[in-house]
Formats: structure tokens, C-alpha cells, sequence
């Protein structure tokens, strides 16, 4: 139930705010990603050619998906660092 609050929560916080991501630290961001990202897939998933991430709401709706996912019970300001990392590192937005 928690993580269904969480990933309610994250669209709620997107949508009032914005590009609610760069709020987030990107060291933490990198210290999240590393410990539980890189489990389930290496960083290709970020660069291929054909990736699936193409705006900043979309990043944040994935590492949430993730988040969910994984079971990992990130809350809201985890997940924006997590996507202010992967933005500042692959995606740049």
C-alpha cells in the first residue's frame, strides 16, 4: 500500500511543480542508483539508441516505476535524486 502512496505521491509532486527532479542531490542520487539499479540493469539502458526516456516527467515516472518495482520504499525526494543523477550523468534535459 505504501509504495502505491508513493508512486501517487511522486505524479502529485511532478505535476504541481514541475521539473521537481532538480530539487534533488545528485550524490545521493548516485549512491541509490549504484546500490540498487545497477542490480537489475548496467548503465546501456541509458544510452542506447532506442531508450524509452525522452522529458524529465518521464524520468521521474520510471525511477519511480523502479522504485516500486524493486520494493526499494524511496520516498519522493530519493526518487529526485535519483533522476537529478541520472539526468546530470546521461540524460540532460
Amino acid at each position: 500500500m505504501r509504495q502505491i502512496g508513493t508512486a501517487i505521491g511522486t505524479l502529485l509532486f511532478v505535476a504541481t511543480f514541475g521539473s521537481a527532479a532538480q530539487a534533488g542531490d545528485a550524490a545521493e542520487g548516485k549512491a541509490l542508483h549504484d546500490f540498487n539499479c545497477l542490480s537489475c540493469h548496467g548503465t546501456e539502458a541509458y544510452t542506447r539508441d532506442d531508450r524509452m526516456i525522452h522529458s524529465m516527467d518521464s524520468l521521474i515516472t520510471q525511477v519511480n516505476r523502479c522504485n516500486v518495482s524493486l520494493g526499494t520504499g524511496w520516498f519522493d525526494d530519493e526518487v529526485e535524486s535519483v533522476a537529478k543523477y541520472l539526468n546530470e550523468n546521461y540524460y540532460k534535459f
